[in-house]
């Protein structure tokens, strides 16, 4: 059966390819630049291409909350990406899309509703992404990953999953990343498109975190803020034995970053809830670095849930001084364990992308039926 993806959310997509049954053929469509007008290539491209599943990049525009001078611009494109999505489609004849929500997913969805192809969205985070609200009424099935989402979805064509997580099996890169010595790990990461806060905040307090751990730190490529030469500099420039404990890399494959989140004994990232989902299924302490910008604070709503679960601090604010990162560090190696509560809601997520796989092969045999 030939089935369409549309990324978005990369690691949930990852989880459910993996459990699709042999006769699953995939194409992945997704973004092959890490930002607009950027030179940088996606994790996302990079990941999926090196699978050998077939990766078809879409240009079109995003539905921006705030307006600024590239909104009209970017409104624009969005005719555009529909009608290359018909194309696209068109040429692949897949039985049915399926949707991780994303600026991508809404043209892609739109044609598959024009071209009569089951869609089926799924929605991660505990709200309700802006693409899927609008996509909703046209969706032939909707998959929500938390309870509090239902309220925003038609309840009759809506089903709770749980989020579905991808734990690939590490690579030799993996684990030639790890810095030898006998202090804790430290994985610093800011998803596939790196954070430039949690890059400025570890440059900052460098001195501090070697004092304490072996650091390796995930920069990301985005060329506007060149981030990944400017550590590499720094790095350089390190006492061996401190530049011997740092380690910094543009990307951590999906295959990866779950092994390494099990490795270090302190992550710092973002909270994007498949990160969070991760670190509660891994029983692993964090320091969280909720993006300012989310939908509806989605990233402080996922970094609280981690924080009252017992496994994580969150900093709001990037000026901290030496001492209280000190504190901050410190304080991390204390907590031991989740809530029960916690516990509960993992276990909701052990089966989600098994569950997932039956929802799509029942909505494509919808196409006979209709």
């Amino acid at each position: 059966m030939r089935i369409v993806i549309v990324g978005g959310h990369m690691s949930p997509a990852l989880a459910v390819m993996q459990a699709l049954p042999k006769d699953g053929q995939v194409w992945y469509i997704g973004r092959k630049h890490v930002f607009e007008g950027d030179k940088g290539i996606s994790l996302e491209y990079q990941t999926v291409t090196s699978l050998g599943i077939p990766f078809v990049p879409l240009t079109t525009g995003r539905l921006q909350r705030v307006w600024t001078r590239h909104s009209l611009f970017s409104y624009a494109k969005i005719p555009y990406g529909i009608f290359q999505a018909i194309a696209i489609l068109r040429q692949i004849k897949p039985a049915v899309v399926l949707s991780f929500g994303g600026y991508l997913s809404l043209p892609v969805g739109i044609a598959s509703f024009l071209l009569r192809i089951p869609l089926v969205i799924h929605e991660q985070t505990q709200d309700a992404g802006f693409s899927n609200v609008l996509l909703k009424n046209i969706a032939t099935t909707i998959i929500v990953s938390f309870p509090t989402s239902l309220k925003y979805f038609p309840q009759q064509k809506t089903v709770l999953t749980g989020n579905p997580l991808y734990f690939g099996k590490a690579t030799k890169e993996a684990a030639q990343l790890i810095p030898q010595g006998s202090l804790p790990l430290l994985l610093v990461t800011g998803g596939s498109t790196g954070s430039h806060d949690i890059n400025l905040f570890v440059e900052k307090h460098l001195g501090v975190l070697l004092d304490h751990y072996r650091v390796i730190h995930q920069t990301g490529d985005a060329q506007i803020y060149q981030d990944y030469d400017r550590l590499m500099i720094v790095r350089s420039n390190l006492a061996q034995q401190q530049r011997s404990r740092y380690i910094v890399t543009k990307f951590i494959s999906p295959t990866d970053i779950s092994f390494l989140f099990n490795e270090a004994a302190l992550v710092i990232s973002r909270s994007g809830i498949n990160s969070v989902m991760q670190l509660l299924v891994l029983e692993k302490p964090a320091i969280l670095f909720p993006l300012r910008t989310g939908q509806k604070n989605e990233q402080l709503k996922n970094a609280t849930f981690l924080q009252e679960a017992g496994l994580a601090d969150i900093v709001t604010e990037t000026d901290m001084s030496n001492e209280a990162v000190i504190r901050l560090l410190a304080g991390r190696m204390k907590y031991h364990g989740i809530t029960k509560e916690a516990k509960d809601i993992r276990s909701m997520h052990e089966k989600a992308a098994e569950h997932i796989v039956s929802l799509v092969y029942e909505a494509a045999g919808a196409k006979a039926k209709t």
